[in-house]
């Protein structure tokens, strides 16, 4: 028996060279390619830039800022993961009529195209701050011409009780964390777009829990129609 190995027929022998030709092709396109389709244009510059502190107004409806309350402010750890993450960071208490406070917490980053720079949920915020956190689902806030799913939170501490509300943006979409704002990411990424956005998250303290969260809601209506029109998307989403 013949056990001599046969050669390749010539185009059995082509198709290696065809194949790194390939190869060699692919790498070479990969990072013209990569850079591409690398985002280049910010949304802060097609819709205009995020100024926190001339954009939120100071009073609205039945709300005014109380300058008496100093809002609680994060260790220097934490401060500088902040610092680090965040464009602007704004915190404000308000009182309505009728002596009930709200806080108002708002951060800001013009770049959330990254995990590495995306806004930080507030539950690993106050946790990081000795908080004990429950997660008592999403609510939907009923707007005048439009509803705002937000994410609802119990923290606790010792004797300090405090019902948050939050919801996150990108651009003018509002979201939750989790893959709806993965997916969102992904969508102004392949459009060659940085999106910016906040996270807003509002909470009181010394009012029971099941007033906390109809009060919010009001909180968050009132604060939508006194901003103006041109802001609301950017803030509360479309």
């Amino acid at each position: 028996m013949n056990t001599a190995v046969q050669p390749l027929p010539p185009e059995r022998r082509r198709l290696p060279a065809a194949a790194a030709w390939a190869i060699a092709l692919a790498m070479a396109v990969a990072p013209l390619a990569s850079e591409l389709l690398r985002p280049s244009e910010r949304t802060s510059d097609i819709h205009g830039a995020i100024d926190l502190a001339r954009q939120v107004p100071t009073s609205f409806g039945v709300w005014r800022e109380d300058k008496s309350v100093t809002p609680v402010l994060p260790d220097p750890a934490m401060q500088a993961t902040l610092d680090a993450t965040y464009s602007q960071v704004l915190a404000r208490t308000f009182i309505n009529d009728r002596g009930q406070r709200v806080m108002l917490s708002i951060a800001y980053g013009n770049d959330q195209n990254s995990e590495a720079t995306a806004v930080h949920r507030p539950e690993f915020c106050y946790r990081a701050q000795g908080f004990d956190i429950r997660d008592t689902g999403t609510s939907t806030v009923a707007l005048p011409s439009s509803t705002l799913t937000v994410q609802r939170l119990v923290g606790t501490m010792g004797p300090r009780l405090e019902p948050i509300s939050y919801w996150i943006t990108l651009d003018e979409t509002a979201t939750l964390p989790g893959v709806g704002r993965k997916l969102q990411q992904i969508r102004y990424g392949l459009q060659g777009l940085i999106a910016d956005g906040m996270v807003v998250r509002v909470s009181t303290v010394g009012i029971p829990e099941a007033a906390s969260f109809p009060l919010q809601e009001r909180f968050i209506a009132e604060l939508r129609e006194g901003m103006p029109e041109a802001l609301r998307r950017r803030y509360f989403g479309s």
